[in-house]
């Protein structure tokens, strides 16, 4: 194991700590008795919220071979899906997702799929991944204000921030793609500024990278401008791949029999925790995701399922996803790779075409 990878293991297991810390220090709970609330739950509405983890890791897998076909790439739908639980293993892993797609582009270049196909392929997800959750954001923000004072009083400022840095991350996405000098003088004036304050000495060698990096999403920028279709289909699937995520804690509360609150007030929370938390510095938003779902559906579930409630939604959506994929990483370091001489042929003929 890389010592890059020991340091995201060892913060992994210390943020692990210090929440199953937070959860029961100062918390009248008995484990025995929490033990047997969690075993009441309806194990066929938990089954089908292992079929919304599934759904949501297979979405994603079902994005890339959508995207690859298109450019012309010949991938198989079970290595699209390997890639896809690659992606989401080290986004559980690694502070704010950020280990998922590079990840994810050292397995496709072990596929031999080049780096300049694959980035644009990330690019696009990553943009589609963030624009659902800014679109259900600024839905509840400009069309459902009730929603807002009944249930988000007390994460306020978390929602708020969730949104400014998800809308400020995408905005600038679509920046970087569609207007690239704006970019680049954007990215200049910070690094000014930095400098300004001695937070930043030397910026040269920095600024060349930004540019290269800047640079390389071209092909992407190409891409998208005469591909708007295959973009909206792409941001489609990912909004069932993310609303099959928040579906889990709905299924989670009708294992228990609860009915009091509407599947929309269940779901859109769920949705309102990973705006939240989705950029955040912590592996799978682990710590901040238990307070906040703490205090937004205490009425929801009620004192005496809350704990129970929050420990199996949060095995279903964090543990169990990151199990699955991690089982299926190893898979893909043994099998990735490894090709016959028909899929070397037509990988080749493939990314001929798309070069030209």
């Amino acid at each position: 194991m890389s010592k890059r990878r020991l340091i995201d293991v060892l913060f992994l297991l210390i943020i692990f700590g210090l929440t199953v810390y937070y959860i029961f220090y100062g918390q009248d709970v008995d484990l025995q008795t929490l033990f047997e609330k969690i075993c009441e739950a309806d194990i066929r509405w938990l089954l089908l919220a292992v079929v919304a983890i599934i759904a949501h890791i297979f979405s994603e897998s079902c994005v890339i071979h959508f995207l690859f076909k298109d450019i012309g790439i010949y991938t198989k739908r079970f290595t699209c899906f390997l890639y896809s639980c690659v992606g989401f293993f080290f986004c559980c892993i690694t502070p704010s997702s950020t280990g998922g797609q590079p990840a994810q582009m050292f397995y496709m270049k072990k596929n031999k799929i080049p780096v300049s196909i694959s980035s644009v392929v990330m690019m696009i997800i990553t943009i589609a991944y963030k624009l659902v959750l800014v679109v259900v954001g600024l839905f509840l923000i400009l069309f459902d204000h009730k929603f807002i004072d009944t249930y988000l009083k007390d994460i306020m400022f978390f929602f708020i921030l969730g949104i400014v840095i998800n809308v400020v991350f995408v905005g600038f996405m679509f920046l970087i793609l569609f207007n690239q000098t704006v970019a680049k003088k954007l990215i200049r004036g910070v690094l000014y500024l930095l400098k300004k304050i001695h937070l930043l000495k030397k910026s040269e060698k920095l600024e060349k990278r930004i540019d290269n990096f800047l640079n390389s999403y071209t092909e992407t920028a190409r891409y998208l401008k005469s591909h708007v279709a295959i973009f909206i289909k792409a941001l489609l699937i990912t909004a069932f791949e993310r609303f099959s995520y928040f579906f889990v804690t709905y299924f989670v509360y009708k294992s228990y029999g609860l009915s009091g609150s509407s599947m929309y007030v269940v779901v859109m929370l769920q949705c309102v925790i990973s705006l939240s938390v989705d950029m955040l510095p912590l592996p799978g938003g682990m710590g901040i995701t238990e307070v906040l779902f703490k205090r937004v559906y205490l009425p929801i579930f009620g004192p005496a399922l809350l704990f129970p409630g929050m420990i199996l939604s949060r095995s279903l959506t964090f543990y169990t996803e990151l199990i699955l994929c991690a089982v299926f990483t190893l898979f893909a370091h043994i099998y990735i790779g490894r090709f016959t001489k028909k899929e070397i042929e037509q990988m080749e003929a493939y990314h001929k075409d798309f070069s030209s």
